[in-house]
């Protein structure tokens, strides 16, 4: 018998003789399905505990799998969902390429101008498809959870006092939550 083995023995041997022998029975009798088996009180419930340590061990694995599971998915998509934004503004990175190449040779301003109002009204109507609206602040009330007031202006109206007067950057929502705040000049 190696040393180790007996160590263990020596130590199983303290603990059942520190237990006295009232906690050593248990209140519940043994089953009779039990006592036909030859289980003892104990053994059965170290049994029970096993089982149920397993299942234990075998849930929290199975959790901790989901959870690294759905993290994974989540990067996975923050990658690829600029993706589509790119797909959908292709044809439009397409169209300046030829307005470009046809401004080269153009002789005409107003063919040009023309030609870019178009690209713009089709960037446009592409990024309102995906939730971009632009935010109206000329004349509105200031509204500190829509726009960055940069500077105020003297207004000799008191009607404008506290309300939009000039805007200098266009503030833009995606469906409904802000993305940039508009900067803007407020009457005062």
């Amino acid at each position: 018998m190696s040393t180790q083995e007996e160590n263990r023995d020596a130590r199983e041997l303290d603990n059942e003789q520190m237990i006295p022998e009232t906690e050593a029975v248990s209140e519940q009798p043994e089953s009779p399905d039990e006592i036909e088996k030859g289980l003892s009180q104990e053994d059965s419930w170290k049994k029970k505990f096993d089982e149920m340590n397993d299942k234990y061990l075998r849930l929290y694995s199975e959790f901790d799998n989901f959870r690294k599971r759905t993290a994974k998915e989540r990067i996975e998509l923050s990658k690829t969902a600029a993706a589509d934004i790119f797909t959908t503004i292709l044809p439009v990175i397409d169209d300046f390429e030829r307005a470009k190449k046809a401004m080269e040779n153009a002789v005409e301003v107003e063919v040009v101008k023309e030609g870019m109002n178009i690209i713009h009204h089709k960037l446009w109507n592409l990024l309102q498809q995906k939730g971009l609206e632009k935010v109206n602040a000329l004349g509105e009330e200031f509204d500190a959870d829509i726009f960055e007031a940069i500077t105020s202006k003297p207004v000799s109206d008191n009607s404008q006092k506290g309300k939009v007067v000039d805007v200098l950057e266009s503030g833009y929502t995606l469906n409904g939550k802000v993305i940039r705040f508009a900067k803007v000049v407020v009457g005062s």
